[in-house]
């Protein structure tokens, strides 16, 4: 999942509930465009290096991302707010992408996805230090079982069907885009949603390109219709994602990326043959079922704080 970054404020539980589920109808979108495009970089991964992946994959968004700008003549719009935040939020964008391409080519999706699942939990424990926000004793229990489900996935005890340095890129990828998604509702105060897409796919394309230049392989003219495919599934599921995190808390959006899974499972049986064993089943079930108690837990208290004297749920 090759996404994005962040500083945090606390949740609004004023927020209007219809502005929450255009943000959840976002995330759900955003999920499934980018389950296409993961395929799509899983491919090429065979053949270039994860930061010419990463390049290409962002230059590409980026220049479908300029039909609409230019269509719409909204350029006024794209002027940054707080460069430093965008900056470091390209940073942990080239971390996030390197991390999900190494981790990709030696996994299935569904391995990869199963591990980067846990990205919403620690998107709610974050939201702590960073954003003020609270999180109840329930929630923290939701967390901690959610992070055993990774080890279930991972299988420390035993020979797990995961190495080490696979594992490690996915944990990488899964820290920077916590990091990442958290920055959106920081940097939405002040810029719009096109901004930040916008400069988050020039910069991180960019900061890539220059690093790969040592191991930058020729595109092969084969390839070139998978990285069409790239551009416009990461444009669209790049403003989905950033539109998101906009519109609601983390803590609301982040659990509904969950339903990557189910794609990725499909993906991995239709193009690869390949099927999830018992432990990844497993591990993924124990990370879901925690994210929808955050889910339930996070809803029951902005509903009381609407309705303070209404009894508890």
């Amino acid at each position: 999942m090759s996404r994005q970054p962040l500083t945090i404020a606390p949740i609004a539980v004023h927020e209007p509930s219809r502005e929450r589920l255009r943000g959840i109808a976002s995330m759900v979108a955003g999920v499934f465009v980018f389950s296409i495009m993961d395929s799509l970089m899983k491919r090429l991964s065979a053949h270039y290096g994860p930061l010419q992946i990463s390049c290409l994959r962002c230059l590409s968004s980026w220049l479908f991302l300029l039909l609409p700008i230019g269509w719409h003549g909204i350029w006024a719009t794209l002027r940054p707010r707080n460069p430093q935040l965008h900056m470091f939020r390209a940073v942990l964008g080239i971390g996030m992408l390197v991390g999900f391409v190494i981790a990709v080519h030696r996994l299935s999706l569904a391995q990869t996805y199963s591990l980067f699942l846990a990205a919403p939990l620690l998107m709610t424990a974050l939201s702590v230090p960073l954003h003020g926000e609270t999180v109840t004793g329930k929630r923290w229990a939701a967390i901690i079982v959610g992070l055993s489900g990774v080890l279930v996935i991972l299988q420390p005890w035993g020979k797990g069907e995961i190495p080490m340095i696979a594992a490690s890129a996915a944990a990488l990828a899964t820290v920077c885009y916590s990091l990442s998604a958290l920055t959106v509702r920081s940097l939405g105060r002040s810029n719009s949603s096109m901004s930040m897409v916008f400069w988050y796919l020039l910069l991180v394309g960019a900061a890539s390109g220059l690093l790969a230049i040592g191991d930058w392989r020729p595109v092969l003219g084969s390839d070139w219709v998978w990285l069409i495919g790239i551009g416009i599934t990461g444009a669209l599921g790049q403003m989905w994602l950033t539109d998101a995190f906009r519109r609601a808390p983390p803590s609301v959006v982040g659990p509904f990326e969950y339903t990557a899974i189910l794609w990725a499972f499909a993906i991995d049986w239709i193009f690869w043959s390949a099927t999830p064993s018992f432990s990844l089943v497993a591990g993924a079930c124990i990370v879901i079922a925690s994210g929808i108690v955050v889910i339930v837990d996070e809803r029951r208290l902005a509903d009381l704080a609407l309705n303070p004297s209404s009894p508890p749920p």
